[in-house]
């Protein structure tokens, strides 16, 4: 499997602080990397590494085979596919043409651009694919938080990214929502089987059951990381997140409570 993101040795500090301190990691296409740790770990940093928005203060950062700092940036963004439950409009975009926005690697839909009839296509092919069939014409203020979340991944998907991210992608939702948007995640694997994805969140019931490995951070430092069964474990966690903490795995799940012995 080819590589597909490389953290060497990365480092960052803000205002005389240190965000990240000396974390390196390896992902590969097809693999599906959960990145976990407590608030204020350093998670979105590391994210922003990956996403090729931020520039680490020492290390090196490779991706698709580009090192940062030594490539266009526009142009290595658009096979990095960004789900952001966060996603904000200027504009009451409808479905297709927020997923369409996946092509101009922008927010809103550049003036003067028009998709090309194959363009238009494969956004209704996705828009289908995504479970968001007959939505094509609804608008953003009127969806479902886990509507908005099958859009975005439609949007990112339609690129053809080789490198997914998902920030937190379970943020808003109810239940249900969240294990409807966990399914649709881990329906890319078949779909999709060469994009390689990672998945930030601190709520390990947030995981998918694709989830192939984790890399588990405090303080801006690596407390694990590898397989994924091997790296979340009531060990591991509990000292990430400096709290005695039980982990159980089933059916491919993970759960986590307080661990009172």
């Amino acid at each position: 499997m080819s590589i597909v993101l490389e953290l060497s040795e990365v480092t960052f500090r803000r205002e005389g602080k240190q965000i990240i301190d000396g974390i390196s990691l390896t992902v590969r296409s097809g693999e599906h990397w959960a990145l976990l740790g407590p608030n204020g770990a350093g998670k979105s940093t590391l994210l922003g590494f990956c996403g090729a928005v931020t520039f680490p203060t020492s290390g090196a950062v490779h991706v698709l085979g580009e090192q940062l700092g030594r490539v266009e940036l526009a142009r290595l963004r658009h096979s990095i596919g960004h789900v952001n439950p966060r996603h904000s409009l200027q504009h009451p975009l409808t479905v297709r043409q927020v997923v369409l926005t996946g092509i101009t690697a922008t927010i809103d839909t550049p003036m003067r651009w028009r998709p090309s009839p194959d363009e238009s296509r494969r956004a209704d092919a996705m828009i289908e694919t995504l479970g968001l069939k007959g939505k094509g014409e609804e608008l953003w203020p009127t969806l479902s938080q886990g509507e908005r979340g099958r859009t975005l991944i439609a949007r990112a998907l339609i690129a053809e990214p080789r490198l997914l991210l998902f920030d937190e992608p379970s943020t808003g939702l109810d239940l249900a929502a969240r294990e409807q948007l966990l399914e649709t995640i881990d329906t890319l694997d078949q779909t999709h089987p060469e994009v390689a994805s990672i998945l930030v969140t601190h709520h390990l019931e947030e995981l998918p059951s694709t989830t192939t490995h984790a890399l588990l951070i405090a303080e801006g430092r690596t407390v694990a990381a590898g397989p994924a069964r091997a790296v979340v474990t009531t060990e591991n966690v509990s000292a990430a997140f400096d709290h005695p903490i039980d982990v159980r795995h089933d059916q491919g799940r993970w759960t986590a409570r307080a661990s009172h012995r």
